[in-house]
């Protein structure tokens, strides 16, 4: 047995760099081929100041976010971490290999930079142009170790002597900046001379000036003036420390970047570049000072999850003339990012790329986009260039290319690429069965999830709106994280949740987050602002963490104590709801009208989160607050029952959604359960099996289906590919998830409605039950320390195979049915045990770890389903 993957909080190992922690929890996943193995005891050894490692032994367990046994970290502190564990067999294996943490600047007094800014200089746009920052310096002897720890108001990339320094893009990322700004650390030493040395720093205006929100949004609602606030902490050969601030002594000038927005697009002029300005090479004197501002109020913070990088380079698929005679790229596949050109031409050429998701009758379909531009401009300069932008992102498969200066107008494919950018999380879930069809669903939505993580969790990527909404996420959750390791990275967001909820809003939980404009978004609305409690409550399932409903609890009980809009009897008082928003039945421009009584969604949701915040207060070990929840969950209930439930178990306005409330969230009375059941049985019939939810709906009626026996109808509904449905899409060539489930119509018209997307994760949130129902995985303990297997096979699908790189390693499922012969292997990890339940099998099995196969024979029920 082998101790391998030694992390700290949330963080990947390419993020140790700079942590702002100083107690780090520590994890550890053990591999080998030991059966049953589970770890009795664990040392870690720490090497800090000097050669001697301390070692601290702990009779647990325990393998996943332990305590920091030493002394905390101080800023800028450097420890060694190796692992070794003890299984029960007493058999200890070797130590892990050595990884390195390093803390960031922890206090703000460790900051001696200071915030400085460029001139205002506002385009005709209406934006802020870019602008580069720099700094000369000079050391008299070598250097043996750098950091530099940088921010912006805006959007940066920095430079050290012409080289970029790091990876990062659309950095520092975006927060609730009036509360936190986050702040990045490099090591730069290997960039650094000595002699004569230069830092560049080139900043858009980004989030936190740019133009957010739709019809015409608004400008400048963090700050009007681009600004960097960098610090260079360098140790010479003689062991001397010296530090390079921003501060007064900085210049500043303009670029080739003319324009850049994350809406519009960024222009940029070749014939304005300064070639070598991050080198000493460039005489800065006619650039201006920079001026001193404020010190930011906001903290300044690590963030708690991975950047934004470039993650994937796709190539264009083929090269389109429009009817109007238009030069399209096609790169097979809606994407989030930018392209990267190859080409020369006439100096002053100007070359225009217009970013759309689909066509329409053959031209590029700009109506979507709304208030947004989404075009990129390069004007040429007398030389050879490969360009791509930097602080401007779209939503795209096809780009229009205007006045391309060579082959007749007509870019080769090789002359430009889409360069595929998002948080870069770590993929940990893959699926695939035997349906090639249902292969494509999975992959469509994990690309809409890639699209919709660019630093927030957003509901779109293209048009002018990009916002992190709290229903998406809400219903997405527990698909996102099984497919990628979302811990840091959503728990960073609900942080800025909470402070927001907490600090403006006097407990409400603003629809969108970071919240743009309070007056239209700081709004207590069920499903949204119930995320509060359900994303810590699914990120607790998936990844274990006590800690992130801790930090989470006192936004939970705001939001249910002072944020919820009651009644005096405590249900929803009957104001505006988005209810099942999006229902396929609503009209294009009315997306909340809905089959679904609204309030009823509001009050099942209400109960529902009231559950939940009961279970959060128990494994809190708060047994007084779990207690007053659990009553006030059952009040709740019993008046959900007195408004909506018939004396025959009928729900008022018995919809899909309405059925899959009620029985996916235990809201009705035991004697009730059946008649519902067989009510949302005729109602999926009477469907036709096509779908007839909207965004809160759509997680909840095929487990629903399964929890009531009726698997096959699931499956029915799963398959169907006539409109709506989650098949139909794919038919009509789909390569994310849509937001609408007719955002194209069957004639490849669009949508008439305004708000009509091709990238949207929401309708995605089937996800969650291809993984545990037909892939067979799910979490039966938080954290998948108990692991449950339990596919449960249907329809035409006749294989399935689904891994998850959980927290304590690798968990798989895969099985066959041919004929009556079911087959299953199942593996479980070290250090955690699996529950088996077999279809067609009610005794659960407890598995230890190790791949455990099993056969028996499995006769599901009739296909296709018998009409009634």
């Amino acid at each position: 047995m082998k101790v391998e993957s030694v992390t700290f909080e949330h963080h990947q190992k390419e993020e140790n760099l700079g942590i702002g922690e100083s107690t780090p929890r520590i994890s550890w996943k053990v591999v080998g081929d030991t059966p049953n193995w589970i770890q009795t005891s664990y040392e870690i050894g720490i090497l800090r100041d000097g050669n001697v490692w301390a070692t601290y032994q702990v009779d647990s367990s325990a393998s996943v976010l332990v305590p920091w046994p030493s002394r905390p970290l101080g800023s800028g502190e450097l420890a060694q971490i190796r692992v070794r564990a003890t299984g029960s067999k007493s058999e200890t294996t070797e130590w892990s290999d050595i990884t390195s943490i390093e803390a960031g600047l922890l206090t703000r007094d460790d900051w001696t930079a200071q915030m400085v800014a460029a001139e205002q200089i506002v385009t005709v746009r209406g934006n802020l142009r870019p602008t580069y920052f720099r700094k000369s310096f000079e050391f008299a002897e070598d250097v043996d170790k750098a950091h530099l720890y940088i921010t912006c108001y805006g959007l940066y990339e920095a430079y050290i002597n012409g080289v970029r320094v790091g990876d990062h893009v659309m950095a520092p990322g975006w927060t609730s900046y009036k509360h936190h700004l986050s702040y990045q650390t490099y090591d730069v030493g290997h960039l650094l001379k000595k002699g004569t040395n230069v830092i560049g720093v080139e900043v858009g205006e980004g989030w936190h000036c740019g133009r957010l929100g739709w019809n015409g949004g608004d400008r400048y609602i963090y700050a009007d003036r681009l600004a960097i606030l960098a610090q260079l902490e360098v140790s010479l050969s003689s062991w001397k420390r010296v530090t390079i601030g921003s501060d007064e002594t900085w210049r500043t000038s303009g670029g080739p970047t003319t324009s850049s927005e994350i809406y519009d697009g960024e222009e940029y002029d070749a014939a304005l570049e300064i070639p070598g300005w991050s080198t000493a090479s460039v005489d800065d004197e006619k650039w201006s000072y920079v001026e001193k501002i404020d010190f930011p109020t906001a903290k300044l913070q690590v963030p708690k999850g991975p950047p934004v990088r470039e993650t994937e380079i796709v190539k264009a698929q083929k090269v389109i003339r429009s009817p109007t005679g238009k030069v399209i790229l096609d790169f097979g596949q809606n994407l989030v990012g930018r392209v990267r050109a190859r080409t020369s031409g006439p100096k002053g050429q100007k070359i225009v790329f217009t970013h759309t998701e689909v066509l329409e009758d053959g031209e590029v379909a700009t109506r979507p986009l709304r208030d947004c531009k989404a075009t990129d401009s390069l004007t040429l300069g007398a030389k050879s260039i490969v360009w791509e932008p930097k602080f401007t992102f779209h939503g795209f498969r096809y780009v229009q290319v205007e006045n391309w200066p060579s082959h007749g107008g007509e870019p080769l494919l090789s002359d430009i690429e889409a360069v595929v950018i998002h948080t870069d999380m770590k993929q940990t879930g893959w699926f695939e069965c035997s349906d090639p069809m249902v292969n494509k669903l999975h992959e469509n939505i994990r690309w809409g999830m890639r699209g919709n993580f660019v630093s927030i969790p957003t509901d779109c990527p293209q048009r002018d709106e990009r916002l992190g909404w709290t229903g998406d996420i809400q219903v997405f959750s527990p698909t996102a994280s099984f497919l990628y390791n979302t811990s840091g990275m959503l728990s960073g967001w609900l942080k800025d949740l909470a402070v927001e909820q907490i600090e403006d809003f006097n407990g409400v939980v603003p629809l969108v987050v970071p919240c743009i404009t309070p007056e239209e978004l700081a709004l207590p609305r069920a499903a949204w602002s119930d995320a509060a409690i359900i994303v810590p409550w699914n990120l607790y399932q998936a990844f274990g963490d006590r800690k992130i409903l801790l930090n989470q609890y006192e936004s939970m009980k705001q939001w249910l104590e002072k944020g919820l809009d009651r009644q005096p009897n405590g249900l929803w008082r009957p104001i505006f709801q988005y209810g099942d928003w999006l229902d396929p039945d609503a009209p294009p421009e009315a997306p909340a009208w809905g089959k679904t009584d609204p309030q009823l969604v509001a009050n099942a949701y209400l109960a529902r989160i009231t559950y939940l915040i009961s279970k959060v207060a128990g494994s809190l070990n708060l047994p007084g607050d779990a207690k007053q929840w659990t009553a006030e969950a059952e009040r709740i209930k019993q008046l959900f029952n007195e408004e909506y439930v018939g004396s025959k178990g009928h729900l008022h306005l018995d919809s899909m959604t309405a059925l899959s409330l009620a029985l996916s969230f235990n809201l009705l009375p035991p004697d009730k359960v059946p008649s519902a059941i067989k009510r949302l049985e005729h109602v999926v019939h009477s469907s036709k099996f096509r779908i007839s939810t909207g965004f809160v709906g759509t997680p909840l009626i095929l487990p629903a289906l399964t929890a009531a026996g009726k698997t096959q109808l699931a499956y029915r509904m799963l398959l169907e590919k006539s409109c709506p449905s989650w098949m139909y899409p794919i038919t009509m060539g789909a390569t994310t998830m849509w937001e609408r489930w007719d955002s194209m119509l069957p004639d490849g018209s669009i949508n008439p409605g305004s708000m009509t997307s091709f990238n949207h994760y929401a309708l995605g949130s089937v996800g969650a039950w291809l993984h545990a129902t037909v892939g067979g995985i799910s979490p039966a303990e938080p954290g998948l320390k108990v692991v449950r297997f339990e596919p449960v096979p249907g329809g035409t699908i006749t294989w399935a195979k689904v891994k998850l790189d959980g927290p304590y390693g690798e968990v798989r499922c895969e099985w066959t049915l041919v004929g009556k012969v079911f087959k299953m292997k199942a593996t479980v990890p070290p250090n955690s045990t699996g529950q088996v339940k077999l279809p067609g099998h009610e005794e659960v099995l407890v598995v230890g770890s190790g791949t455990h196969e099993y056969t028996v024979e499995y006769t599901p029920d009739p296909w296709p389903p018998k009409a009634i």
